[in-house]
């Protein structure tokens, strides 16, 4: 994994947005928040519900100023395949079949291929704000992307469990 407040490494991936094939650039999202995710697999039983929830939330994210792409190894048209089966997906489905991009990041589980389970918030000065990788059975709770976005775009200390509007758990900038 990356150090936190690391240079996120630059990418240029092919991949699927709105059913359109196009190269999307790390570059693109400078001057603002990015969540990546990486997944490993289409077709499969768990990142499907992460896809989806991130679809859903979608909403949100970009109200909070934040842009959301999704990275597996898998090729383009797979990704064209499962986003329609999904019903659509608005953002980002990016290939990395040559794994480079998941090096890069920290997240290629190198005994299976495959991108393991990993979320990395991106400034919009395009460093590492936070990350978590999670085992590959147990899908990521959007929802807590969400809450660290808002969290990280506070710019004050939250304590566990904290909310925006919360007043019992209110961030403070200092302590």
């Amino acid at each position: 994994m990356l150090d936190l407040n690391a240079e996120a490494p630059a990418f240029a991936l092919d991949g699927v947005v709105n059913g359109a094939v196009r190269r999307v650039t790390l570059a693109e999202f400078r001057g603002r928040w990015l969540v990546l995710f990486f997944y490993p697999a289409d077709w499969s039983f768990v990142c499907p519900t992460e896809v989806v929830g991130f679809e859903r939330r979608l909403g949100d994210l970009t109200r909070l100023g934040a842009a959301v792409v999704g990275v597996s190894v898998d090729d383009v048209e797979s990704h064209r395949a499962w986003a329609a089966e999904l019903g659509g997906v608005t953002y980002p489905l990016l290939a990395d079949p040559t794994r480079a991009v998941c090096r890069a990041y920290g997240v290629l589980n190198e005994a299976e291929g495959r991108a393991y389970r990993a979320t990395i918030v991106v400034s919009p000065e395009g460093r590492i704000a936070y990350q978590v990788v999670s085992p590959m059975n147990v899908g990521r709770s959007v929802e807590e992307t969400v809450r660290v976005l808002e969290a990280l775009r506070s710019g004050k200390l939250c304590p566990a469990d904290w909310k925006p509007g919360d007043p019992t758990l209110d961030a403070r900038a200092g302590d």
